[in-house]
């Protein structure tokens, strides 16, 4: 019985010591000057409290505890337990200095943006297959712990070359999604936060994982898609080798429109707005309609899709206006032409002459007219 009552007081001895450690990194003294204080509390709390309690208890535990057979299951559950607690906890620990680094690639903007995503993206895949790796390493620690499981090693390693051929043809599409979503990340072709247009569908690389890749559409609609998808289909990635889009707004006007005082009115607009990069833009008359219109276009540069997007509404709205209230005779109209007054026209005595219906001058009395009709319908025989 008193081992038990000292094992007892040995865990909650190491749980104390645990809650005491948490504390300390949370004040201001360690946690406003240790950037890692933070991140660790919030991933390692629970992973260090079942970690301390478990390996205290299987280190306090005594032999002779282990004679019956309960003790020998409980023995056993222990040595389980803490191989899981460990893994939990290294893995947690490795997200946390994982995390530090990820939060400041997240503040960086400019020109040091693409390179920042690159980063981010190869970490996050390489601490998956790091918690991949280490979560099938701690499985076989716990089956190496039963005797029979020992007696089966050495087999298990001669056919683990025939087994990985099985497994390998399996689970061929599954591991095709793994190598591809390594390339993908290593090869600097798809990063996190990354713009791209997939099957028609705009919207950024939220996730990118081993298997799969969930692209945030610009209706906060999610399109998830293998990651063999991007390796063996052709994608527009609009931030390849700069986060900086050129954005652009078609106006369709009349011939009427003063082009160069939009042209002065656009760059003074560009100026005072703050989604503007300040370095490229332009006005052109791009195309002449069959309807009698013209095609304006207004190009504009911003640091990113998303600025840019908001710069090309706020441009459009303000060019609307200005032409709207200033040069309202530049509004797109549709003009129909119509033929003069014909000459023919039915039921009057000019038509009737127009076709031949009457065929002499209006000189002379009615009665020559008449006589004269008369005549010409019925001629006498020749004598």
């Amino acid at each position: 019985m008193s081992g038990w009552i000292m094992l007892i007081v040995s865990v909650v001895a190491a749980v104390v010591a645990v809650e005491v450690v948490r504390r300390v990194l949370r004040s201001r003294l360690i946690g406003e000057k240790w950037v890692l204080a933070g991140p660790l509390v919030r991933r390692c709390t629970w992973p260090g409290f079942a970690t301390a309690a478990v390996v205290t208890a299987y280190t306090a535990y005594e032999p002779e505890m282990a004679l019956s057979s309960v003790g020998r299951l409980v023995y056993r559950g222990l040595s389980l337990a803490m191989i899981g607690c460990v893994t939990w906890l290294v893995i947690q620990a490795a997200f946390a200095v994982t995390d530090v680094v990820l939060e400041r690639l997240i503040t960086v903007e400019g020109e040091g943006n693409r390179r920042a995503r690159r980063i981010r993206t190869q970490i996050t895949l390489v601490r998956r297959v790091a918690s991949a790796v280490i979560i099938v390493v701690a499985l076989g620690a716990m089956l190496f712990t039963f005797p029979q499981v020992q007696a089966l090693g050495a087999g298990l390693l001669a056919s683990a070359g025939i087994a990985g051929v099985v497994v390998g043809i399996a689970a061929q599409s599954t591991l095709g999604n793994m190598l591809a979503g390594l390339q993908l990340a290593f090869s600097d072709a798809l990063r996190l936060d990354d713009v791209v247009v997939v099957k028609g569908e705009w919207g950024r690389i939220e996730e990118l994982s081993l298997t799969y890749v969930v692209l945030r559409l610009w209706d906060e609609r999610r399109l998830v898609l293998p990651v063999s998808y991007f390796t063996a289909n052709p994608f527009e990635n609009w931030t390849r080798h700069s986060s900086r889009v050129i954005g652009h707004v078609i106006f369709i006007v009349d011939w009427s429109v003063p082009v160069e005082e939009l042209r002065t009115e656009l760059y003074r607009a560009l100026r005072e707005h703050p989604l503007w990069d300040q370095k490229d833009w332009t006005l052109q008359v791009t195309d002449t309609l069959p309807n009698g219109l013209l095609e304006l276009r207004a190009l504009m540069s911003a640091a990113d899709s998303a600025s840019a997007w908001d710069l090309k509404c706020d441009i459009r709205e303000h060019m609307v206006t200005f032409v709207r209230d200033r040069y309202p005779e530049a509004l797109p109209r549709f003009r129909v032409e119509t033929p003069p007054p014909s000459a023919t026209v039915p039921g009057t005595l000019t038509g009737l002459m127009g076709a031949g219906l009457i065929s002499r001058g209006l000189g002379g009395d009615p009665g020559e007219r008449d006589g004269s009709a008369e005549r010409d319908g019925d001629q006498p025989d020749p004598v």
